[in-house]
């Protein structure tokens, strides 16, 4: 109860000057209500100076930002396919039943929905890359055009693959399908936009070069944008997937070492990004969505929320609860442990309840855990010991450092308990080759369809095994 008491106690001493804001921030923006959305003009017109290709990067994060990507949808997908150990789903959209139950159509409306708006995400993102000549104010801002747009594309396909094609490990993936990559601005369509699916190999080669160019490119310091320890941060979690451990501890040692980013603590800081820090992001956010009461959504909050009458601005369908068997696997005294609120004989994550909370998407502590894995796993200690960086997480959750040795299963544990329900399980299943309520890793279960709607148009389009 100790943290509930700390949100209740922080809720009543900010809600007045959050109100206050929200009244000001209305008052000097009321003139710039008749400004165009950029992200939805013609290329035709877009693209024909600097400030336009300026605006239609903007649509990018649009693109990025839908619900249907990295606004929740994705991150949802992750935690709730076939996750009966730990969730339990009670909402009536058939759809998200069947990938709970891991029964999923080649018609499964949001697969079709995600792979509509990554690949919309993408080619904004190459009608960006394909003007950015008309960028001519400065190199840096030319650079900086460049590496947002890479970075954005690069990460909408390592998703799509990670989604939509056999995991890495499952067989030749140098054979198995992947994802298309299309990679030029798709302007009309004929015949010539059937593209195949390129191989998984492919589809991850290319991720990890765009991203490479991405992080060269990119500034350390960009507002709300991407930076280069943002690349650097999806090149470790890449780099995770693939099992190369020296890259992934190396990318995330550099993010670590030199972001300027530290743990926020205690660990409610991480959360409720309007209802208590009045919009502001939490500095251990890497890459994440923005979510104000203007602009965004938050489809976390959507199916993992609950609207707490005792606390303003919370909100949700209430449909994922959390079992008790999940949450008895935080030790005593651990604030994550503590980070779940009844309703009703249900347990629901507080991580999800803001309204307009922004969606994490990589924060700093995944940069602690790769660190750790992958110096355990090879039995070095760049940058600190494994020991020493799982200290680091319990100690932000008010528990005890580590004393002795620690196990790669207690890292793993570790790392299943400090980013639950924020898109991880599904891919650490797969990476380490486990299963998910009793279906194994590589079950063709657990991978999305091609949609349906898609491979009756385009017939190079090869479906998923199961469909």
């Amino acid at each position: 109860m100790q943290i509930k008491m700390k949100l209740y106690n922080k809720i009543n001493f900010n809600l007045t000057s959050i109100a206050a804001s929200v009244i000001l921030f209305a008052g000097s923006c009321s003139e710039r209500l008749d400004i165009q959305p950029y992200q939805s003009i013609g290329a035709d017109v877009a693209l024909l100076t600097e400030s336009d290709v300026n605006a239609s990067l903007i649509g990018c994060y649009d693109g990025v930002q839908s619900t249907s990507v990295y606004g929740g949808d994705i991150q949802l997908y992750y935690e709730l396919f076939a996750n009966k150990d730990a969730i339990n789903f009670t909402g009536t959209f058939a759809p998200l039943n069947d990938m709970y139950n891991a029964l999923m159509a080649s018609n499964n409306s949001y697969a079709a929905a995600t792979w509509i708006q990554s690949y919309n995400a993408i080619n904004r993102c190459n009608n960006v890359l394909s003007a950015t000549d008309k960028v001519t104010s400065s190199p840096d801002n030319k650079a900086r055009v460049e590496g947002e747009a890479t970075f954005l594309r690069a990460s909408m396909y390592y998703d799509l693959v990670r989604l939509y094609a056999k995991a890495y490990g499952d067989g030749d993936y140098a054979a198995n399908p992947g994802v298309p990559l299309v990679i030029t601005p798709t302007t009309s369509i004929s015949e010539s936009n059937f593209v195949s699916r390129n191989t998984v190999k492919e589809v991850y080669d290319f991720v990890i070069a765009e991203l490479t160019k991405a992080r060269d490119l990119l500034p350390e310091e960009n507002s709300r944008y991407v930076t280069k320890f943002a690349a650097s941060a999806m090149l470790s979690r890449v780099y995770l997937t693939l099992g190369n451990y020296a890259a992934s501890r190396d990318a995330a040692d550099f993010v670590i070492t030199n972001s300027g980013k530290n743990l926020a603590a205690p660990f409610i800081d991480l959360w409720f990004t309007q209802i208590l820090g009045g919009g502001e992001t939490p500095d251990e956010y890497i890459f994440y969505m923005k979510v104000t009461t203007q602009d965004g959504a938050n489809d976390l909050n959507t199916f993992f929320g609950r609207t707490i009458p005792s606390i303003p601005g919370t909100g949700g369908r209430s449909d994922c609860k959390i079992k008790p068997a999940f949450i008895n696997l935080y030790e005593p005294g651990d604030e994550r442990g503590e980070f779940f609120i009844p309703g009703g004989t249900n347990m629901y994550t507080m991580k999800h309840l803001d309204t307009y909370g922004d969606v994490p998407v990589i924060r700093l502590a995944e940069m602690y855990l790769n660190r750790a894995e992958s110096n355990k796993r090879l039995g070095t200690t760049v940058g600190a010991t494994p020991e020493e960086d799982i200290s680091a997480i319990r100690e932000r959750s008010g528990l005890a450092p580590v004393t002795g040795t620690i196990e790669l299963d207690d890292i793993i544990l570790e790392r299943k308990l400090e980013l639950a329900f924020e898109g991880h399980n599904l891919p650490d299943v797969k990476r380490l080759k486990t299963s998910v309520s009793g279906i194994p890793w590589n079950s063709p279960k657990l991978i999305f369809p091609i949609p349906q709607r898609e491979t009756d148009v385009n017939k190079n389009l090869v479906q998923n095994e199961g469909y």
